[in-house]
């Protein structure tokens, strides 16, 4: 046990990780997940607690009342829409919803740190615990950056860990630049003209169109010489027409996930699809819109940060692994980074344990402590705990 984290502060993270876990909340609906973390904070003793941060959000506030910088951890609130399988008994009370994302994980470790900060108050400066809403979706983190109750935050340092299986059981997983990739829906309707099947020349179905734009859409990413580095584009869903045998259909829907490791490479592949479908729309003259949803921009780790996270490490006594290229999953962390200096890292939940949004997944406790101290050491490094 770190000497900084009592038997007693682990206990009550781990009790209240599953509180969390019985009652899970979907993006934008957090808002009893909201109180149970205000209620936990208020026995915390911080300076502020800021409420309705970018919808359900809320930031407990640790102020030394000197000069000195801002430093943001954050957390997610949000679950997923996953129906529980495991029989233990902090189990889902929510049909139909849980935390296979570890999120319930997440605001323990910052609700562990809060009880820390009770004691060891920062010597110069802010340290500001963020529990942000709707992670999934894409859209939680730039709600909270564009709210106004953000701007009385102004952070100037800004982290966050996600846990990782597949990886040894409390194994720091750190990389600096592009940690985690950018993301992106990308939606294409289609609409032509129907008519009777038997006379399909009647009309104007968007059906070789939907084809052709399915093969140009997946040969993109084999442009090597075009994009920097990593570029992936997923056929997703696609839809023609309706199950009516006697109709020759005159609507097509397309839909495919765009990722890159880079933001320019993202820019670069949505100009690249989107003129493709604008060109196949005019040459078989359907009426194409492009629509985009779930945009996560890559999660890019600032240098200084990176190597204030080795020696968290270092003074945390953890194992650590330096990532050998960035992970293909999105986090809407990316946009914090995108303004702030700050750096997302990882924690090994186990080589063998469940994966994340799978429907057997559960948290596991025992890394709790170690993301508490990781915390704990890159906060004494920027604005002096004690």
């Amino acid at each position: 046990m770190s000497p900084v984290i009592s038997e007693e502060c682990l206990e009550k993270a781990i009790q209240l990780r599953k509180s969390l876990h019985r009652y899970p909340e979907l993006s934008g609906e957090e808002k009893q997940t909201a109180t149970r973390i205000k209620k936990f904070l208020a026995g915390q003793n911080p300076d502020e607690i800021i409420e309705g941060i970018g919808g359900y959000g809320l930031a407990a506030v640790y102020d030394s009342g000197k000069k000195g910088p801002a430093l943001l951890f954050r957390a997610d609130l949000d679950a997923l829409p996953i129906e529980e399988v495991n029989g233990f008994a902090h189990r889902s009370q929510h049909y139909g919803v849980s935390h296979k994302c570890g999120h319930d994980g997440h605001m323990a470790v910052l609700g562990g740190l809060a009880s820390v900060l009770r004691a060891k108050k920062p010597q110069k400066g802010r340290v500001i615990l963020l529990f942000q809403p709707e992670e999934e979706n894409g859209q939680g983190a730039a709600r909270v950056i564009r709210d106004k109750k953000f701007k009385t935050i102004k952070p100037d340092y800004v982290f966050a860990f996600h846990n990782l299986p597949g990886f040894e059981k409390n194994q720091v997983v750190l990389r600096e630049g592009p940690f985690a990739a950018a993301s992106k829906g990308m939606i294409i309707q289609m609409e032509g003209k129907s008519s009777h099947a038997a006379h399909p020349e009647q009309g104007n179905s968007p059906v070789h169109m939907l084809t052709h734009l399915i093969r140009e859409l997946v040969a993109i990413p084999e442009q090597k010489k075009t994009f920097e580095d990593f570029t992936l584009l997923t056929i997703i869903h696609a839809k023609l027409g309706e199950v009516a045998f006697g109709t020759n259909p005159g609507k097509a829907l397309l839909m495919a996930t765009l990722r890159t490791y880079l933001d320019s490479d993202m820019d670069q592949l949505t100009k690249m699809a989107e003129e493709y479908a604008k060109r196949l729309g005019k040459k078989y003259d359907i009426a194409t819109k492009v629509s985009y949803t779930e945009v996560f921009p890559a999660t890019v780790n600032h240098p200084e940060v990176s190597e204030i996270l080795r020696s968290a490490v270092n003074g945390s006594r953890a194992d650590y692994l330096e990532a050998p290229e960035t992970f293909r999953w999105s986090e809407d962390f990316g946009h914090f980074t995108s303004g702030f200096r700050g750096a997302l890292f990882g924690i090994g939940s186990g080589k063998s344990h469940p994966s994340l949004h799978n429907h057997d997944y559960d948290f596991p406790d025992e890394i709790i402590e170690t993301g508490i101290r990781m915390f704990y050491h890159i906060a004494d490094q920027i604005v002096k705990l004690d």
